[in-house]
């Protein structure tokens, strides 16, 4: 059986051939599924798919119609599956539930010092010989506040790294974990989070309930020399409403790898072309704002998990099996 694995980066591709070589035949492209290349898919019926792909009821219809029976996604999160309208259609659906949770939690790390130092900025200067530091004052990060919302593993490792800088933890969660609790987190409102934290970093899933929880009454509520990192998902911050608070000169920078209509722009090169999304355009002009394309997964280990966790859900599936990684079982 040929597995067509679509939206594969090219550091991704060696990966996923090697680890698939030994059971099944992988065809890997670099195009996302959508409704333009979901015909490429016809007779497969199993096809891996990355976070951006587009899996909504006319796609799924489409794969469906053409014999595919089974998605194993190459993520954590699936908020872009109609999981409703795969299981009507008796499609198996599949997700990578765990991965290194480091590789986010210290990439999210990176993103609240980079722009708390102004790194970007300083580089730029030095590339064009400008020494000078007007500018370039950040501050220490020891004996602040560090919120987090969402405590579960990356949360937990962005905690240990914070209290590994000497700061003080608010946590916030349906759930307290204990281990964030040893390191001497306090869980509070999330209101109160807000208020309190000098870095306010995100790690919740993209739910409904969490559509938006940073908001234009939540921004507010954040100090007007916070820094504020997403590396979770996009749409847990209004995007529109961000960029109203930082027109008003708030906020000491904003750390974000996702952004909410990330999709058809995230991991292309869009550098020749005019970019129409004015929120993005207007976004990335901000100098105390630090952008990145989604990458915070991006390392050797964690990407070699997701692999290895994709071959096994669809060996799983082949063989009839069922693992805590279904979000859709086989019918």
């Amino acid at each position: 059986m040929e597995i067509l694995a679509f939206g594969v980066q090219a550091d991704e591709k060696p990966l996923i051939e090697q680890a698939f070589q030994a059971h099944h035949e992988v065809r890997c492209l670099d195009v996302f599924l959508n409704e333009d290349t979901a015909p490429i898919a016809a007779g497969h019926e199993v096809i891996s798919t990355s976070v951006n792909a587009d899996l909504g009821p006319r796609v799924l219809e489409a794969l469906a119609a053409a014999g595919t029976r089974m998605i194993a996604q190459r993520s954590t999160g699936f908020n872009n599956i109609d999981l409703t309208v795969a299981e009507r259609l008796g499609m198996t659906v599949a997700r990578v539930s765990y991965y290194s949770p480091y590789a986010v939690a210290e990439f999210a790390w990176t993103l609240a010092m980079a722009v708390n130092r102004r790194i970007v900025r300083a580089s730029t200067r030095t590339r064009d010989f400008d020494f000078r530091l007007d500018g370039l004052m950040g501050r220490d990060m020891h004996g602040r506040t560090a919120g987090v919302l969402g405590t579960g593993k990356i949360g937990e490792a962005f905690a240990r790294i914070a209290h590994g800088f000497g700061m003080r933890l608010l946590g916030w969660d349906i759930a307290e974990n204990p281990a964030c609790m040893q390191l001497g987190m306090r869980y509070v409102p999330k209101e109160q989070l807000l208020a309190e934290s000098d870095l306010v970093t995100l790690h919740v899933p993209l739910m409904p309930e969490t559509q938006h929880l940073i908001d234009a009454d939540a921004l507010k509520t954040m100090k007007n020399d916070a820094i504020l990192v997403n590396s979770s998902r996009g749409g847990l911050i209004d995007t529109a409403a961000l960029v109203h608070e930082l027109r008003a000169g708030r906020f000491t920078g904003v750390g974000l790898d996702v952004y909410e209509a990330e999709a058809g722009l995230f991991f292309l090169d869009k550098s020749l072309e005019a970019i129409e999304d004015d929120t993005l355009a207007r976004l990335v002009t901000f100098p105390n704002v630090l952008v990145t394309s989604h990458q915070a997964y991006y390392t050797q280990e964690a990407v070699g998990q997701i692999v290895e966790t994709t071959v096994r859900n669809v060996l799983d599936y082949t063989a009839g099996r069922r693992s805590e990684n279904v979000l859709v079982p086989r019918s």
